[in-house]
């Protein structure tokens, strides 16, 4: 009896462990989270809010902003419509090769993103594999434009949509879908109709994930949109040119929008999370 209740004493009255733990959690995360999200603040706040808003207003920042959203947008619709596609396809059928295909999507997690913009470039690029096979006046001049933004966004953010959706699909029970076959139902019917209602915490889950990765964007961008002021230039890139020239609040001030709507996916993504995954 003893034994037992010293193995449950940590669970009656005042624990010294609880609040030991929540001041460490704090401390680490105080220099590696808090205090730079803070800094971003504290910074862009310190002339007034007039001088904020006037570097936030400024053509070219108002430019890099809708470009970011815009290029995002596209390429988050891409991801999903695919990414679900993909899962399905990986996910109901057993074929040579699937695992070799499962591992090739989820690669641009884990490769470089300067490595995925130069990647690109070497196949779309003037001077790139497709121009020397095709020739260059057949191939699309894609890079340097807002087309290669997108397909740069495409590229990093797959596997984020692909990733969420999948799982869902493996554990999604089947019952529903055969009873569904069984009353004469077509494959697309059972699709719509009962399937995808059962995703729809995973499309939207991906959806943000993917935008919002997509809107931060800044290692393959740089290479393939040639970073043209006012013309191809994304809100990252905004903030690192105006960095560079030393105009840091005009760098600050799209950092405070950039992190406010990361915030803001993150909060929909944590507190949505029980209706959405309710059946």
């Amino acid at each position: 009896m003893s034994a037992n209740l010293s193995g449950v004493r940590h669970t009656r009255g005042f624990d010294i462990v609880k609040p030991l733990s929540i001041t460490v959690m704090i401390a680490v995360m105080l220099p590696l989270v808090l205090l730079p999200l803070a800094s971003i603040f504290i910074f862009g706040t310190a002339n007034g809010l007039e001088s904020f808003w006037h570097a936030l207003t400024a053509p070219e920042a108002i430019f890099a902003l809708k470009l970011s959203i815009v290029t995002s947008f596209w390429a988050t619709v891409f991801n999903v419509v695919f990414g679900l596609f993909a899962a399905y396809v990986l996910s109901k059928y057993n074929f040579w090769g699937r695992n070799a295909l499962i591992v090739t999507i989820s690669l641009p997690t884990a490769i470089p993103t300067a490595v995925a913009g130069f990647a690109l470039l070497l196949l779309w690029g003037p001077y790139g594999t497709l121009s020397r096979v095709l020739g260059e006046e057949n191939v699309p001049e894609i890079m340097f434009t807002a087309w290669a933004i997108i397909l740069a966004n495409i590229f990093v953010t797959f596997p984020l949509a692909f990733g969420v959706i999948k799982p869902v699909f493996d554990t999604m029970n089947t019952s529903l879908e055969e009873a569904s076959a069984t009353m004469g139902a077509t494959r697309l019917q059972t699709f719509w109709h009962v399937t995808l209602p059962s995703l729809r915490g995973a499309l939207l889950g991906g959806a943000l994930l993917t935008f919002a990765r997509a809107v931060g964007e800044f290692g393959s961008t740089i290479l393939v949109s040639g970073n043209l002021a006012s013309r191809t230039q994304t809100a990252p890139l905004y903030i690192f040119a105006k960095f560079n020239e030393g105009q840091v609040e005009a760098a600050n001030a799209i950092a405070i929008v950039l992190a406010l709507l990361s915030f803001a996916i993150f909060s929909i993504l944590f507190f949505a999370r029980d209706y959405l995954e309710t059946d």
